[in-house]
């Protein structure tokens, strides 16, 4: 055996994960049922590659190739040690394999005990391990397969950290005739993590499309980081996740939380990368068919072609309702189509064939090269029978074929994509389509979710974030809060501080009713009794100072002027630095009914004033800012001026988990103002919050 690595040298380049020139597989089995056998019979396909060693306690003979029983017997040290035995024994092989100067290892068992202490004699040894408790690895351009399974070759990498929707993702794809470039079962990240693995995927040749299954994110911000150096390659990124529920909102410090499901906040890190969250496995294949076409979908303009009416009109309610748009057509290519088809055709867009298709099958071919070679549509979506002529009738397979040939040609000959929907999506004619580059669906929203989302993620180029190191201390009060706010810009009522009698009557001399009157430390001033509200004249104030004195003791109170201007929106405003994903900062509908709408839209901190218009623009109370039912317009701009400066400070703000909070933000055709304002930091409470300004 070779001479071994010293200890702590420095730790291999992932490149052996991806083609290590010697591989072992530790727990090797002749058995087909167990896990030992399936990887060894992919280790073995790589054979003329690498030398594959298998090691066995039994020292049988195992798919033909012999075997020993432990690695102090191979005659080299394997650059790559698979290790699938009894939990107990993990650790056992991992320092035998480190004496001899491994420093790669793929841990397939799950539940290994003391996983830490296993995870410092790695490190301390300079050596990395995928796992444990991981389904394997494949790798198409270097024939390495040690996983269970069979995989195709193709252009989708999957990364995973549940081994068993990776598997689903991969099966799935085999279905849709797509292949796999590389796939990465993460396990328990105990070193290597996924975001690791992404890094090293900017550079593989062979992957067009990355899916990623992630249950946490522990190292967010670095993930999202490798999103973009995949993107920069001209790779796209699909996310899968869990968690989209109301189980955070349960923890929420306040209303900002509150409208921000975790999988909202994971969005918003999508959209600054350039990836794109989907809801299932089957949604993120369909949208990776989409994208690995011969022609990937670009643009909104949707032209519909069928030959049924009835799916026509619902294929054109899919394609609206996935954010799409179905365009009227010129009557210049109408009057085309109408010379194209039978008198009884529709000719407007959804497109009918009427039966034409029966009649002539290159009818079909003709209608979707004039609705691509128009230039009207960027994509064209077919639904209804073609492809399943050749299944009913077998006299009809060669015409249909020819014709499925002739459809494949047209996206590539016009730079516009193609889509089908089939209600023989899995014949032979399907098959013809999907070789060619074509993608098909057996289901009409399965296509037009996947063309929908194939436009976005081409829409989403990713954005460069900076990432300062935080250096302010956070405020501490309602006070100190509100004058971050207006050094920042934001404006607020005027004010006045008060700890006694006397402060109080010289600011009712200055300021004008009606009154706010509030206690600044408190972060639940509603819940304390800790506001009044409508304070009409002095007297009043004076009283309602004295009881609030009496009851929660000498402090800090403000005075405020109320705001009483008429034609007035409430919205929110409010930032986050969450612990995984960095900095955040909301929009939304604002006031006490802030949850009850749930209209907000979340994006990663800061944001530019373009993007802080576009925030503005996807709310749907968005319409009562520009005028509705004849109100005056509000000043957008000076909305717009709030959310990149509240974006801005999130990001200085020193703690793992800070929150800063307008609510409500009162917004008119004179500006806006800041009512109410609120910063917290760890540790996490639950909270409530409502408003002093009704």
């Amino acid at each position: 055996m070779s001479t071994p690595s010293p200890a702590g040298a420095g730790r291999p380049s992932f490149a052996v994960f991806r083609d290590p020139a010697s591989v072992a597989v530790v727990g090797a089995s002749a058995d087909p049922a167990k896990w030992g056998y399936w990887l060894a019979r992919g280790a073995l396909a790589g054979r003329e590659r690498r030398s594959v060693h298998l090691v066995t306690r039994r020292a049988e003979e195992i798919l033909g190739r012999p075997t020993v029983a432990s690695l102090a017997d191979l005659p080299e040290v394997p650059e790559l040690v698979a290790v699938c035995v009894p939990a107990a024994q993990v650790g056992l092989v991992v320092d035998e394999a480190l004496a001899l100067g491994v420093r790669a290892f793929l841990g397939i068992t799950a539940g290994v005990p003391d996983a830490p202490a296993l995870a410092v004699r790695l490190a301390e040894a300079g050596a990395r391990m995928i796992g444990p408790s991981s389904l394997g690895l494949f790798d198409a351009e270097t024939s390495l397969h040690i996983a269970w399974g069979d995989f195709h070759p193709g252009g989708l990498a999957v990364v995973s950290q549940s081994g068993q929707i990776g598997s689903e993702l991969a099966q799935l794809a085999q279905r849709a005739g797509l292949g796999i470039s590389r796939f990465v079962s993460v396990g328990s990240q105990l070193d290597v993590t996924a975001a690791d693995l992404l890094e090293d995927l900017a550079h593989h040749t062979s992957t067009t499309v990355v899916a990623v299954y992630a249950e946490s994110f522990e190292e967010g911000q670095r993930i999202f980081d490798a999103v973009r150096l995949l993107r920069r390659a001209d790779k796209h990124v699909l996310l899968l996740t869990a968690g989209d529920s109301e189980a955070g909102a349960r923890a929420a410090l306040s209303h900002t939380s509150a409208l921000t499901a975790p999988t909202e906040l994971v969005d918003a890190a999508c959209r600054a990368a350039g990836a794109l969250r989907v809801a299932t496995p089957a949604a993120l294949v369909d949208v990776a068919g989409c994208l690995m076409a011969h022609v990937p979908p670009r643009g909104r303009r949707v032209a519909v072609l069928s030959d049924s009416g009835g799916q026509g009109a619902l294929a054109a309610d899919c394609v609206h309702r996935s954010g799409l748009t179905v365009p009227r057509l010129s009557s210049e290519l109408v009057a085309k189509l109408g010379a194209l088809l039978p008198d009884t055709a529709a000719t407007d867009n959804p497109v009918d064939l009427a039966g034409a298709g029966e009649q002539d099958m290159g009818s079909y071919v003709d209608t979707v090269d004039a609705l691509l070679a128009s230039g009207e549509a960027d994509s064209v979506l077919m639904s209804g029978y073609f492809g399943r002529y050749g299944m009913d009738s077998a006299a009809l397979t060669e015409t249909e074929q020819h014709a499925a040939a002739e459809l494949a040609a047209l996206p590539g000959r016009h730079g516009r994509a193609l889509v089908l929907h089939s209600m023989g999506a899995d014949s032979d004619t399907a098959t013809v389509l999907r070789e060619a580059g074509v993608p098909v669906f057996p289901t009409v929203d399965a296509a037009a979710g996947a063309l929908a989302g194939a436009v976005e993620l081409d829409a989403r180029p990713g954005r460069w974030i900076p990432r300062p190191a935080p250096s302010d201390r956070p405020p501490r009060d309602y006070w100190e809060t509100r004058a971050a706010l207006q050094r920042s810009g934001i404006a607020f009522p005027e004010a006045r501080q008060i700890r006694d009698g006397d402060q109080l009557q010289a600011a009712l001399a200055e300021l004008r009713g009606p009154y706010v009157l509030k206690a600044s430390w408190l972060e639940h001033k509603t819940e304390a009794g800790g506001v009044a509200i409508g304070l009409t004249d002095a007297a009043v104030v004076a009283e309602t100072f004295t009881a609030l004195r009496q009851r929660l003791g000498d402090g800090l109170y403000v005075l405020e002027e109320q705001d009483v201007r008429p034609d007035v929106t409430e919205l929110l405003i409010g930032a986050r630095r969450d612990p995984r994903l960095g900095p955040m900062v909301t929009i939304g509908a604002g006031g006490t009914e802030a949850e009850l709408h749930r209209d907000a839209v979340t994006e990663c901190a800061p944001v530019s004033a373009h993007l802080a218009r576009e925030m503005i623009r996807r709310l749907r109370c968005a319409p009562l800012l520009t005028g509705w039912r004849g109100a005056p317009p509000a000043d957008l701009e000076s909305v717009v001026n709030a959310v990149v400066a509240v974006s801005e400070l999130i990001v200085r703000y020193r703690g793992d988990r800070v929150e800063l909070e307008i609510n409500p933000l009162r917004v008119g055709p004179g500006g806006c103002l800041a009512v109410d304002a609120l910063l917290l930091a760890s540790p996490v409470r639950s909270r409530h919050k409502t408003e002093e300004h009704a």
